[in-house]
């Protein structure tokens, strides 16, 4: 094996595991709480 093969894995596993570690970089709204504004299911179903 030559030593930039070793060094060039490294690098790959290195930028892995930072981006894995690294702050969230999504772009999505933040939504907040969401209440429910539907209607509760009334009936229960049978256990039968």
């Amino acid at each position: 094996m030559s030593l930039t093969f070793i060094e060039e894995t490294l690098e790959y596993v290195a930028e892995a595991v930072a981006e894995l570690f690294s702050p969230n970089h999504d772009n999505y709204p933040s939504t907040g709480y969401q209440p429910f504004e539907g209607e509760p299911y009334k009936d229960k179903p049978s256990l039968e």
